[in-house]
């Protein structure tokens, strides 16, 4: 290792069964720096981080920490030895406190009897360089924030004295204050010497919080160097293997004849007196911080969620509040949650894509199997989903192909209007453009898109219209050539 380097990892190789996921591997990662690992669903980078974490053993391949051989047995192993992972998915004991949560598998103890005083000093260490003095080591951890159990997380990393930390998607869930003060804290680390890896999708958030990057694509490195000086098209082209010239295809479409109408539309907490039209041939856009009431709109219009008062039709007819309704009226929705409510994640993508309308293959009660199978083979050519076969589960499949068979499932069903909540969510570049060409083709085609998204970036470049919630309340709309990101955040944020 030469001076600086806190971590190399060599010629890592990986199969699981017949797949190759990762093919002679090499990444480094330096102190005082933020590397960004990318690269598209599937590109092998969870597999590597896993290998890191010593989830996994690689096949082949060495790695050296801080100068020295490492090969964890485990992920308390690399805990151990100074590597932190912190999961888009937070892993944390909800009814104990920071402290305890912060310490536990850690604690410090003479004969097996714990050290509190010590432990606290140690707690208050750790969150005195995150720059969080105040939160109170007695806090049950479920009276948190999302944004303050991220930070109890990075604390457990460096209460075990990591010089490697590993963020994997963690602004997710966070709202845009809490992003930006968690890259102040990654930045306040990279500055005390810590080694960063940073995962994610959104190349504005790499440029803000990273020095360097490394690309992999179908489980190799295909490049790595300085962000300075390097464009975001020459980072695209490298994660999908060819020149990308427009992140956010457009395609021709025309808004016809109204569609949907909401009317004062009121649930129980949220939304609060909404009314909306949406036209066939059109994408309308809703904008807003997390808690703005937008996925509780879409839920009351799928009803999922009970409604107070209020009416939707469908082309001037009212239809009753029953999901069932809903789906026979034309309406689908796309959760924002595919693992646990959009998609059954142990079954095929057979079922998946086909439960909500068996009909073309019932005859008597008897379903034709093989009829079913020919006609999910051709929606998955239709949406490019990758999968060795349609009977593969669910929970074997990228996060963007997954998002593609829920997608798919609401075309089968012939929806008219689609309900998208955060469908570009934790999917990586090209799958993103991808849906947005096909948001562009299903607008040509006469359908009607209501488009939930906490990213402005994609809700300019793709929606026809665009309305911003808050406080449960449709503040305005109007359309999107006449907003800007500074105008959409004042309103998103007014009380």
């Amino acid at each position: 290792m030469t001076s600086g380097e806190l971590l190399t990892m060599e010629k890592i190789s990986k199969q699981f069964g017949a797949t190759q996921a990762l093919r002679e591997v090499s990444l480094t990662v330096r102190a005082g720096h933020v590397l960004a690992l990318i690269g598209e669903n599937g590109a092998g980078k969870s597999t590597l981080m896993k290998i890191l974490s010593g989830a996994h053993a690689p096949d082949s391949g060495v790695m050296h920490l801080s100068g020295k051989p490492y090969a964890p047995t485990g992920p308390h192993d690399a805990r151990m030895a100074g590597v932190g992972m912190i999961y888009q998915e937070l892993n944390l004991a909800p009814d104990l406190s920071v402290e305890d949560n912060i310490m536990l598998g850690q604690e410090p103890h003479l004969f097996g009897v714990r050290n509190r005083s010590q432990q606290r000093a140690q707690v208050r260490r750790v969150l005195d360089l995150l720059g969080h003095p105040d939160l109170r080591p007695e806090t049950p951890v479920r009276e948190l924030s999302i944004a303050t159990q991220q930070l109890v997380e990075i604390a457990r990393a460096l209460a075990s004295d990591s010089r490697v930390l590993v963020f994997d998607e963690p602004t997710s869930s966070l709202t845009r204050h809490d992003v930006e003060h968690l890259f102040a804290v990654i930045r306040k680390l990279r500055d005390s010497g810590y080694g960063i890896v940073y995962i994610s999708h959104f190349l504005e958030e790499i440029r803000q919080v990273c020095d360097c990057y490394a690309v992999l694509r179908d489980g190799q490195s295909v490049g790595e160097g300085e962000l300075a000086g390097t464009s975001d098209g020459e980072i695209v082209s490298l994660m999908v293997g060819r020149k990308v010239s427009d992140l956010f295809p457009t395609v021709p479409h025309q808004p016809g004849e109204t569609l949907l109408s909401l009317a004062t539309i009121s649930g129980e907490r949220s939304p609060e007196d909404v009314s909306l039209e949406l036209r066939r041939g059109e994408i309308v856009g809703l904008a807003g911080l997390i808690g703005a009431g937008r996925t509780e709109l879409l839920r009351c219009l799928f009803a999922l969620d009970p409604v107070r008062n209020g009416t939707v039709k469908v082309a001037k007819l009212t239809i009753r509040h029953n999901t069932h309704s809903r789906i026979r009226a034309g309406l689908g929705l796309v959760s924002e949650d595919r693992k646990t409510e959009g998609l059954a994640q142990i079954r095929s993508i057979a079922d998946n894509l086909t439960y909500s309308r068996l009909q073309p293959y019932s005859t008597a009660g008897w379903l034709n199997l093989s009829k079913r199978t020919n006609s999910v083979m051709d929606w998955m050519k239709r949406l490019q989903i990758k999968a060795q076969s349609p009977e593969q589960t669910i929970g074997e499949l990228s996060g963007g192909n997954q998002q593609k068979v829920a997608i798919a499932r609401v075309l089968h069903q012939q929806a008219d209007i689609l309900l998208l909540d955060e469908p570009t969510r934790g999917i990586d570049v090209g799958t993103k453009s991808e849906i947005y060409r096909l948001m562009g083709e299903l607008a040509a085609e006469g359908k009607a898109i209501l488009f939930v998204s906490s990213y402005l970036t994609e809700l300019m470049a793709v929606c026809d219209r665009l309305g911003v919630m808050s406080g449960g309340r449709l503040r305005d709309i109007r359309p999107t050539s006449e907003w800007t990101e500074e105008s959409i955040m004042s309103i998103a944020v007014a009380r």
